[in-house]
C-alpha cells in the first residue's frame, strides 16, 4: 500500500469505528475502502474483522471504565451468537453476498420504522426483562444475529442493538457497551475461519484498525456523556444511509 493512502484509510477507519459504537454498518465504509485498495471482496471481508477487533478492545474497555458495562450478561448472549458467528463465516468464504444485502437493507428499513414509532423503548429499555437469564428466544436471536455477524460484518450492530434493546430491555447507551463486547466475542473465532482459508491481508487491517480505535474510543467517551436521545438520533442517520447503500439506491437513480 502507497504511503500517501495510509491518512485516507485511517480517516475511512476513524469514522467506522466511531459509526459502530454509536449504531453498526461502519463496515459499509471500510469494506469499499479495502476494495478500492485492490483486495479482492472476500479478502477485504476478513481483513475488515481485524480492524473490527481492535476498535471493539477499545470500545468495550472504554465503556466499562465508565461503568455502563454489563459484562455478565454480555458474556452470556454472546455464547449463541458465537456459536452463529462460526456457522455465518463458514458460509461466507464461498457464498456471494448480493442477496443478503438487499435483505438487509429491506431490514433495516423496517427498523427505522420502529425506532421512529417507539421512541421510549430505545431511550428507557425495561429493566424487568434485565432480572434472571436469557430465556430460549433471546438465545434464538442472538444465534441468528451471529450467523449475520460471521458472514458480512456490515448491520450486524444494528441488529445486535435492536435484539438487546426490544428483547433484552437495555436502553440504547448501555445496549451499545454489550453489543461491543458481543462483537468482540465471535470476531476472532469468524476471523480464524477466513484466516485458515487465506482470506486476510494482515498490513491493511492493521492501519485500518488504528483509525477504527481512534474512532472507537471517541464515540465510547460521547455515547455516555451525550446519553440516549443522542444515540437514537445517530442510530437514525445511520439506518437511513445504510439501508439506502445496501439496497442499492445509488445504482436505482444513476449516480
Amino acid at each position: 500500500m502507497d504511503w500517501y493512502l495510509y491518512p485516507l484509510v485511517i480517516a475511512a477507519g476513524f469514522l467506522a469505528g466511531f459509526i459502530n459504537t454509536f449504531a453498526g454498518s461502519g463496515s459499509l465504509i471500510t469494506l469499499p475502502m479495502l476494495i478500492f485498495l485492490g483486495l479482492p471482496a472476500n479478502i477485504a471481508n476478513g481483513t475488515n474483522r481485524i480492524a473490527i477487533i481492535m476498535q471493539n478492545a477499545v470500545a468495550v474497555g472504554s465503556f466499562k471504565q465508565q461503568k455502563v458495562l454489563d459484562a455478565r450478561r454480555g458474556f452470556i448472549l454472546a455464547i449463541p451468537a458465537v456459536l452463529g458467528a462460526l456457522v455465518g463465516a463458514q458460509i461466507a468464504v464461498s457464498l456471494d453476498e448480493v442477496v443478503m444485502r438487499r435483505v438487509i437493507g429491506a431490514l433495516m428499513l423496517l427498523m427505522l420504522i420502529i425506532v421512529l414509532a417507539r421512541p421510549r423503548r430505545w431511550l428507557e429499555g425495561r429493566p424487568e426483562r434485565l432480572v434472571g437469564r436469557p430465556g430460549g428466544t433471546q438465545w434464538l436471536i442472538f444465534f441468528a444475529i451471529g450467523i449475520h455477524g460471521g458472514f458480512i460484518q456490515a448491520g450486524v450492530g444494528i441488529f445486535l442493538l435492536a435484539g438487546l434493546v426490544l428483547s433484552a430491555g437495555y436502553d440504547l447507551v448501555r445496549a451499545n457497551a454489550v453489543k461491543l463486547l458481543i462483537v468482540l466475542c465471535f470476531t476472532p473465532l469468524a476471523l480464524a475461519i477466513f484466516i485458515y482459508n487465506d482470506q486476510v491481508q494482515w498490513y491493511a487491517g492493521l492501519i485500518l484498525g488504528i483509525g477504527n480505535m481512534l474512532g472507537a474510543w471517541v464515540a465510547s467517551r460521547m455515547a455516555v456523556k451525550r446519553g440516549a436521545v443522542f444515540a437514537r438520533w445517530v442510530l437514525i442517520a445511520v439506518l437511513i444511509i445504510a439501508s439506502a447503500a445496501l439496497l442499492g439506491v445509488r445504482d436505482v437513480i444513476g449516480i
